[in-house]
């Protein structure tokens, strides 16, 4: 059974690699992405991300990133998962809608020059989508983070990182390595 299991573990490890080569047309995307959060960050602005399940903790995960630090010492960047805040979160959803919990917080706290930073890896979810929208009324910068073919989410957004993928594990596997990307090329450019 050990040998199995081995198996199991080397084509999941394959199908990841190659994955990751396949997805190389994700590579222009995403340094505009840093670009436009580089730039935000320069302008005093910050990053807002959001995402469910998977994406939500991705959300979170980049954003701890960027307030610690990710491979250097350096001043902590403005950066806020708008999935951490419980309170928020079922206040929104129980007063008004699912839909609304994360465009509810852009307006809060989002502002002209900010970047949205919306995980997606279906590409359709609504929520993602309305924060979207209240993030380019509210003046900010959208970036979407999708798997399959972008879906709504990635037609919403005027930067679009797409791993062209149906697999959602494979997907978020991906979308770790692209925001790891983010934060090594952000770091860079602001603490060369």
């Amino acid at each position: 059974m050990p040998g199995a299991h081995a198996d199991v573990v080397a084509q999941i490890l394959a199908e990841a690699a190659r994955l990751h080569g396949a997805s190389a047309s994700a590579a222009g995307p995403a340094a505009e992405a840093a670009g436009a959060m580089i730039a935000a960050l320069r302008g005093g602005g910050r990053i807002l991300a959001c995402g469910n399940g998977g994406s939500a903790a991705d959300a979170q995960h980049f954003a701890a990133e960027l307030v610690g630090r990710f491979e250097r010492e350096r001043a902590a960047l403005s950066a806020i998962a708008l999935t951490t805040d419980t309170s928020i979160v079922t206040a929104v959803a129980n007063d008004y809608d699912f839909v609304r919990v994360f465009a509810r917080q852009v307006d809060a706290l989002g502002r002209p020059g900010d970047v949205l930073l919306g995980i997606s890896t279906s590409g359709g979810s609504a929520n993602v989508l309305a924060a979207l929208a209240a993030a380019k009324a509210g003046g900010l910068t959208t970036v979407a983070l999708t798997g399959r073919d972008g879906g709504a989410v990635g037609a919403a957004a005027d930067i679009h990182v797409n791993v062209p993928a149906a697999s959602t594990a494979r997907v978020k596997e991906v979308h770790r390595t692209l925001l790891h990307a983010l934060c090594a090329l952000i770091e860079r450019e602001l603490y060369a």
